[in-house]
């Protein structure tokens, strides 16, 4: 049987960094942020070309042990058969192993640009198979719900297949990120957490996390309470003592802050620009903060040639994000 044809147009397909968690919503809650990577893939005639500009272009692998490469291969299977040739351009502005979703990032662009590329692929892999197959990818769906669909997601698995639902941010929050100059692993980080925790504490983190979902979409101001956690954070501090000391600052402060996914970052959610202004000096040296929009969109297949803030230019995107954010790429996720 012969394989699927193939467009001869590259596909431009930008990404934003998300973060899990958000405190108590372990494994199940992402929020989408204003910060992205874009990847530009087109078909060739043979061969794999690969160039990174960004995060990552000293140090990811330029062939198929690139992510973005082993998720476009993995979906072009799925679509029946591969390309004679592949040419790959990464921006990537996602910080590396930092707990921004930039691997979750990889693997949705992947996932979406060999989707685009292949005729009638939209027809044989809808939103729905593309999740279940980053998931599958990835090895939990929390990251790749928010970094496809924007947004506040809530993420699940039925069966094994990933499923996700989407509910819009209350467009008061304010994301602050603040990123340590060090990433880390994400296997580090779980591989801290006991296999077992007790009963007290999986109750507490099922209020909070109910919690959370009125906070982050209709009351912001429950959000200090909403973001309490008994799971994770406390058992992964020991590797990231100035995160946890951060976050504990912060909200002394009655700032809402929580470790970014499995950290090293740390999440802010001010109440306000004040209040946005002041956490810097609480941070103190060592930490780049990003105050970011929320990413409402998700992943898209956008124009050649469009701005950061996806606005028609006269030339491809730079290697600056949006509001000035500097560049980053693919982090482990969560």
């Amino acid at each position: 049987m012969a394989g699927p044809a193939f467009r001869a147009a590259a596909v431009r397909v930008r990404t934003p960094a998300t973060s899990a968690n958000l405190g108590p919503g372990f494994d199940a809650m992402g929020l989408a942020l204003g910060l992205y990577d874009d990847v530009v893939v087109r078909v060739a005639d043979s061969g794999l070309h690969v160039d990174i500009a960004g995060e990552g272009a000293g140090t990811l692998p330029r062939d198929e042990r690139h992510l973005l490469v082993k998720s476009l291969r993995t979906t072009f299977d799925l679509l029946g058969g591969q390309p004679r040739g592949l040419e790959v351009v990464c921006a990537n502005r996602i910080p590396h192993g930092r707990g921004l979703g930039s691997s979750s990032a990889a693997i949705c662009a992947g996932v979406m640009a060999a989707r685009a590329v292949t005729t009638g692929g939209e027809a044989r892999l809808d939103e729905t198979g593309m999740l279940e197959l980053a998931s599958e990818i990835e090895g939990h769906p929390d990251n790749v719900a928010a970094c496809l669909l924007g947004g506040f997601t809530l993420a699940w698995s039925d069966g094994g297949a990933a499923r996700a639902v989407r509910l819009e941010p209350a467009a008061a929050l304010l994301p602050v990120v603040f990123v340590p100059a060090k990433p880390m692993l994400t296997e580090t980080a779980r591989g801290l957490l006991p296999r077992t925790v007790p009963h007290v504490d999986a109750a507490f983190n099922a209020g909070r996390a109910a919690l959370l979902v009125e906070a982050l979409t209709r009351r912001p101001e429950l959000l200090l309470a909403a973001t309490e956690d008994r799971l994770h954070q406390e058992y992964r501090s020991p590797a990231m003592t100035e995160s946890a000391d951060l976050v504990a600052r912060l909200r002394s402060e009655g700032v809402p802050a929580v470790i970014s996914g499995a950290g090293p970052t740390v999440l802010a959610l001010p109440a306000d620009d004040g209040e946005a202004d002041k956490m810097s000096q609480l941070a103190g040296e060592g930490w780049t903060a990003n105050r970011l929009s929320l990413d409402t969109a998700g992943a898209s297949v956008l124009p050649l040639h469009t701005g950061a803030s996806g606005e028609a230019t006269g030339g491809s995107r730079g290697t600056d994000g949006p509001d000035g954010a500097p560049g980053g790429a693919g982090s482990a996720p969560r």
